[in-house]
C-alpha cells in the first residue's frame, strides 16, 4: 500500500493520504480529540497508542494526526504511516458502525422554521460548497453547530489539522466570517466552538 504525506498549515498535524478510501461511501469525517473519544474507531485508537499522538481526523481519503510539539516528525512518522498501512491492508472496519457518532451541541436544518431556517440552509450550502473543500486541503474539516438568529452569529467547529492551527482564528475570522457576511446578510459574525 502506498500512503503519501503533505504537510498542512498546522506544523504539529501531518495529512496522510493513502491509495484507498479510509471512511466508507457517504460517512462524513470524524474528529477525535483526544484517546477516550477514539472508542468508536480502531484505527484512531491504534495511532494513539503511538507515542506523541495528541488528536486524529479521519477524512473521506485521509488521516491527519497531529502531535505533541514536543515530539518531532522524523521518530513518528514511519510509526504512523506502518499503523495506516497494516490497519487498512487488514481489512478491518475503520469506525464501528454501531457506535453514535452524533457530536454534542450541533443542529440541523430541521431544527429552525421559516427564514431562519432557510438562513441556516444558505449558511450549510456556503460552508459545504466553499469552505469544507478547502479545509480538507489543509488535512481538517469544518462543522455547523449552530445560528443564533437574534445575534447573526454561527458556531463552528474546526477539526483535524485546523484545530489547534496558528492560522485557524484568521482562517475563521477573516475568511469564512466575510465570506458568510457577505452571502448571508443575517450572519453578523462567526464564532469557534471548542
Amino acid at each position: 500500500m502506498f500512503i503519501r504525506t503533505e504537510d498542512t498549515p498546522n506544523p504539529n498535524s501531518l495529512k496522510f493520504l493513502p491509495d484507498q478510501p479510509v471512511l466508507g461511501p457517504g460517512e462524513l469525517g470524524m474528529d477525535f480529540p483526544t484517546p477516550g473519544a477514539a472508542k468508536i474507531s480502531p484505527l484512531a485508537a491504534a495511532l494513539f497508542d503511538v507515542d506523541g499522538v495528541v488528536s486524529v481526523y479521519l477524512g473521506a481519503d485521509f488521516v491527519t494526526v497531529s502531535k505533541d510539539q514536543t515530539v518531532d516528525w522524523e521518530p513518528l512518522k514511519p510509526a504512523l504511516l506502518g499503523t495506516i498501512a497494516d490497519f487498512l491492508a487488514a481489512g478491518i472496519p475503520v469506525v464501528d458502525q454501531r457506535a453514535s457518532t452524533a457530536a454534542e451541541g450541533v443542529t440541523s436544518v430541521e431544527d429552525y422554521k421559516g427564514e431562519d431556517r432557510e438562513v441556516v440552509e444558505q449558511i450549510i450550502e456556503l460552508l459545504d460548497t466553499r469552505v469544507r473543500p478547502a479545509v480538507a486541503q489543509d488535512g481538517g474539516d469544518i462543522i455547523f453547530h449552530r445560528f443564533e438568529p437574534g445575534d447573526g452569529i454561527v458556531f463552528l467547529t474546526m477539526q483535524g489539522a485546523c484545530a489547534g492551527c496558528p492560522s485557524s482564528t484568521m482562517t475563521l475570522k477573516s475568511g469564512i466570517e466575510n465570506l458568510l457576511k457577505h452571502y448571508v446578510p443575517e450572519v453578523q459574525s462567526v464564532e469557534a466552538v471548542a
